[in-house]
């Protein structure tokens, strides 16, 4: 591993400190992904990861073949079996759930039908889709241990990132992702005393470590090393900490991507609280890909990783002190230019009233009521939108 990337760290605190999650807004992604990974998919440290993504792509092999000339084969004797025979390869090779699913789509048949179907009667309409693809070529991704698998099929311009690559660029900023460095798999929010304890042992259940044969999801946070930008209403500081979540997929099933953000607490089951500057990037494995990884995505961790939060903190001040509404009517006129309704308007305030103390007059207070009303929304679409708005306000002062 090359640590050259590194940053060197100030001396972390050594336990929990006290937040206030009812400020900013609620981050599920990483709990969606708790909640639904298994045990084997659930990986302690950066570096099992690592290997197990690398050794799955060492044994890969990726070809561009004319998709007339793959031939599907199905036992009458075993209607769930199907199986494929490629150019080049004289053994016949089993599609994974997601590559057979890519076929279908790829020859414009339903997948969920498909799968019904007994094997002979699926593979005779597969194989007619292929005869007559228009498309003509496609790549394929075959990898397997013994028993060879056809993982992706995709089209011959598809740009693949391996999930180690990812992976990889992780590892320069964060080591083993145990602490060696600032970025770590994250502590535990106690709802009791309302405190984030950053030292919690990594386990199958705690870890925000996950690959499966299909995509690499990795959450690290810098818990360790809490920052102050301001104050709480009763004095106390009002602390966050920096934290980045990175996905991808080497067979197909969804872009590349990496979010950071700066946040206050992590509950058990890995829900994001009191998020803040929630800032993103996506990369669609087209032709150019991978030089788009190389030149942008894993330049935008590493600067986020040792970047300073002096800017963050700045932007935090300048809303505090940017005052734009002294009574009702500057506040009801303010939120209105701003599309809210009337009762969203009194929702706003009464939600700043009750968590500041005070009815809203900075920008500051402006943002943490409309991220207040966006996570009481039920559904995501709404709750993104008036999250959308609270971060467009915050642009104005940043």
């Amino acid at each position: 591993m090359n640590t050259s990337n590194i940053t060197t760290c100030a001396a972390p605190i050594s336990g929990a400190f006290k937040v206030d999650v009812s400020r900013g807004s609620h981050n599920g992604v990483v709990s969606s992904q708790w909640f639904s990974r298994p045990d084997d998919q659930r990986f302690l440290n950066l570096d099992d990861l690592y290997e197990s993504t690398r050794r799955r792509a060492d044994g890969a092999q990726v070809r561009t073949v004319k998709s007339d000339q793959v031939r599907v084969e199905a036992d009458r004797d075993d209607t769930e079996s199907l199986r494929l025979i490629l150019p080049g390869r004289d053994a016949e090779i089993a599609p994974t759930h997601w590559s057979f699913g890519q076929l279908c789509s790829m020859v414009g048949a339903p997948s969920t039908y498909m799968r019904q179907l007994p094997a002979p009667l699926a593979g005779i309409n597969l194989q007619h889709g292929l005869l007559s693809h228009r498309a003509e070529l496609m790549k394929t991704l075959e990898t397997g241990d013994g028993q060879v698998e056809l993982r992706a099929v995709t089209g011959p311009d598809y740009g693949r990132i391996w999930d180690h690559e990812l992976v990889g660029a992780v590892r320069k900023i964060a080591g083993n992702g145990l602490g060696d460095t600032r970025w770590k798999v994250p502590g535990v929010l106690d709802w009791g005393t309302m405190t984030h304890n950053p030292y919690v042992d990594v386990t199958k259940e705690t870890t925000t470590l996950y690959a499966s044969d299909r995509d690499v999801f990795v959450f690290l946070v810098d818990d360790t090393h809490p920052i102050e930008a301001g104050r709480l209403p009763n004095g106390e500081p009002d602390l966050y900490f920096r934290g980045f979540y990175a996905w991808n997929s080497e067979v197909g099933s969804k872009t590349l991507g990496i979010a950071s953000f700066f946040l206050r607490g992590v509950c058990q089951n890995r829900n994001l609280w009191g998020v803040e500057s929630f800032e993103d990037i996506t990369i669609r494995h087209s032709k150019f890909a991978a030089q788009r990884f190389a030149h942008e995505a894993a330049p935008a961790l590493k600067n986020f990783a040792n970047s300073s939060p002096a800017s963050f903190i700045a932007g935090i001040k300048a809303a505090r002190d940017r005052v734009v509404a002294k009574d009702d009517d500057d506040r009801e006129t303010f939120l209105k230019k701003r599309g809210f309704s009337k009762p969203e308007t009194a929702k706003i305030i009464d939600a700043v009233l009750k968590e500041e103390g005070k009815k809203p007059e900075s920008i500051f207070d402006f943002v943490q009521g409309i991220t207040a009303l966006a996570r009481q929304k039920p559904h995501q679409d709404s709750r993104l939108e008036l999250e959308k708005e609270a971060k467009k306000l915050m642009s104005v002062v940043v």
